[in-house]
């Protein structure tokens, strides 16, 4: 009996701390989740039972008999947990259910939620009711499930958090997790199983079976949190694992509370041999020759976590080179914000390269935890921000030490980025040009060989044409063989123009070169039925350009606008000065271009003319660049239709 009893102190003492502990451990993660905030609340109920019955064994051992007073509030204590324990293992196993399944609560679960939360108060008056004022009696099964009796509740519990852990193995895909459900599965079966026996045969039982079922339940109760502590800190479950600088204050915590009941309590012991203050006094002096025991154990743990977190950084460093090789510093940047998160556990990350000072400041999820900023320097310069929020209250100085060195890593990684994707830039550049000098010899193979046969033929047929006795439908074919010799003509002109490299280094008049090339095209616009605009300043802007070259801009430009409306409609000439910069815009009401090829209509020979020869955009994108202005299109622009070309292009000193 006395063994039963002191083994049921130490279950209820460690169920206490066990549940304290993980009290502290979410309290320092106040991660922003509404399962925390239920987890915390399910813990603290468990909580609340076991100090309560911790309470009453210290009363009893104190006293002999606990004071009223003492009692009254040790029942209150297991009361408060009990009622709210089983609506709480439900809300919870739910509410973790929805974070499985990435989807919010149906109405059927909060209806099932709802109403275990007022079963247990409508249960408890339904039963003191029938009780006291018409005097019924329930039999005792049916009593301690109605939860007039906390044997009966503590069954109930078993039962739901079992059926719903078995729901969660069968809905979860992590291993880890799963593994953790199978095994919390096996202790609700287990305590159900205790906890029935006591509520069924604590009567019929003799008083050490009653003693030693009532000792198994107590011990079996300490196992949820303890593996849930296992859990946590071994597989960084919840990511509650993260926190080792409070793992640690907490742990050191809880042995500082064991060490001084334990000094109370032998001193109670030996009492009637020593003063009290005494025995105090030599056991708290004996810590002194423990300190070194306690280094050489803890240290090797110690340098073994050092080393798998510098372990960790050297992966993570790697995995960020090794991504940073593929050239693109906006995929780098958000792999590197993604990895940071889950390695460091946090609640958000942004890196800032280059830093823009009117962005706002990032914020921890919830407003709960704490933001650091850190400086992304190179050569004693700014470069960038690293900015980082914790789901906790504050960042743990392990954490800190190691976003400070990938603060200094980062900076590298950029650069190497950039250089990567400059080379990239340069060698699809140098295939683009040399391409283009193939294309440039082939145009000319190709002029020589056609342009003066053509050129023959054409005279040939003229020739024939102005023949008067000529028949009508020979004259008929004639014509259409020389608007066919014309076109191909032209069709080779606009080639050599694409494959002939620019000669810059004389002012043109764009104003007036754009007024006449728009007044070339008038013509043909008025026969589509489409209205020609122009808009253009007054005074006369200058572009270090050949008039070839921005004539080739506007007509293609202009051409291209026209046949984009075959039904009639409007095209917008527009010139401007912006600072240094000429700024041209051509506008039409067509069907506007696809984001799909927005990124192609650029490039030579892409086309979605069916007689198109996909070269004139090309040569627009050539000569703005070579002229050293930029391009951009943008579609739609006015009720999901048109188009508008915008080029800028620098300016020039009269």
């Amino acid at each position: 009996m006395a063994l039963l009893f002191y083994v049921r102190l130490i279950a209820l003492t460690a169920g206490t701390l066990v549940y304290l502990f993980l009290l502290a451990l979410i309290l320092g993660h106040r991660r922003p989740r509404r399962f925390e905030r239920l987890l915390f609340l399910l813990i603290l109920s468990l909580f609340a039972i076991y100090a309560g019955g911790l309470l009453e064994v210290n009363a009893v051992i104190q006293y002999g008999a606990p004071p009223a007073a003492t009692q009254r509030f040790a029942n209150l204590l297991v009361a408060s947990g009990l009622i709210f324990l089983l609506p709480l293992i439900l809300h919870s196993h739910v509410e973790y259910m929805g974070l499985v399944r990435q989807k919010r609560l149906g109405k059927s679960s909060w209806a099932a939620v709802a109403l275990v939360y007022l079963l247990i108060p409508a249960q408890l008056i339904f039963v003191a009711v029938m009780s006291h004022k018409f005097g019924i009696r329930f039999g005792p099964a049916l009593a301690n499930f109605a939860n007039t009796d906390p044997l009966g509740n503590l069954a109930a519990c078993a039962v739901v958090a079992a059926l719903m852990q078995f729901a969660v193995f069968r809905a979860e895909r992590n291993h880890r997790a799963r593994n953790l459900a199978k095994l919390l599965f096996s202790i609700s079966c287990l305590m159900f199983a205790i906890f029935m026996a006591r509520t069924l045969y604590t009567e019929a039982a003799s008083s050490v079976l009653s003693d030693l079922m009532a000792t198994a339940s107590v011990v079996a109760g300490v196992l949820p949190g303890a593996v849930l502590i296992y859990y946590m800190l071994k597989h960084n479950f919840l990511d509650f694992g993260a926190q080792r600088n409070l793992v640690y204050a907490l742990s050191a915590t809880v042995l500082a509370l064991l060490y001084l009941s334990l000094v109370r309590r032998v001193s109670g012991w030996l009492e009637p041999v020593l003063p009290p203050e005494a025995t105090a006094s030599i056991l708290l002096f004996v810590l002194i020759f423990l300190f070194e025991p306690l280094e050489r154990a803890i240290g090797p743990i110690l340098y073994r976590r050092f080393r798998e977190r510098m372990s960790g950084l050297q992966n993570l460093t790697l995995d960020l080179q090794q991504e940073a090789r593929h050239g693109d510093l906006a995929r780098l940047i958000s792999h590197a914000e993604q990895r940071i998160r889950e390695e460091f556990g946090l609640g958000a990350v942004r890196i800032s390269i280059p830093r823009d000072a009117s962005q706002k400041g990032l914020e921890s999820p919830g407003g709960l935890g704490h933001v650091v900023r850190m400086p992304l320097m190179k050569d004693h310069q700014e470069v960038g921000l690293l900015e980082a929020a914790s789901t906790g209250s504050y960042l743990t100085g392990e954490i800190s030490a190691g976003l400070e060195f990938l603060a200094e890593q980062l900076p590298p990684m950029a650069d190497l980025c950039r250089l990567i994707e400059e080379k990239v830039r340069l060698e699809r550049e140098l295939a683009d040009r040399e391409r283009l000098a193939m294309l440039g010899q082939m145009a000319a193979s190709v002029s020589h060989n056609l342009r003066n046969p053509l050129s023959s033929m054409k005279t040939v047929l003229q020739v024939q044409l102005e023949k008067p006795d000529l028949p009508a439908d020979l004259r008929h074919d004639c014509a259409l063989v020389v608007g066919e010799i014309d076109r191909m003509s032209a069709k080779l002109k606009q080639l050599l123009n694409f494959a002939k490299p620019l000669v810059n280094g004389q002012r043109v008049a764009a104003v007036a070169l754009a007024k006449q090339t728009a007044a070339l095209f008038r013509h043909d616009a008025e026969r589509r039925n489409v209205i020609l605009e122009f808009d253009g300043p007054e005074d006369e802007v200058s572009v270090l350009a050949s008039e070839e070259a921005l004539s080739e801009v506007f007509s293609n430009l202009i051409v291209n606008a026209i046949e984009a409306q075959p039904d009639g409609g409007r095209v917008r000439i527009g010139l401007a000065r912006s600072g240094d910069h000429l700024e041209i815009q051509v506008e039409d009401r067509g069907p506007g271009v696809s984001a799909e090829l927005r990124s192609r209509i650029f490039q030579p020979f892409f086309t979605t003319k069916a007689t198109g020869t996909g070269l004139g955009l090309a040569i627009v994108a050539r000569r703005v660049d070579e002229m050293g202005g930029t391009m951009s299109c943008e579609s739609p622009i006015d009720g999901g239709k048109g188009a508008r070309f915008r080029i800028l292009l620098p300016t020039t000193l009269k």
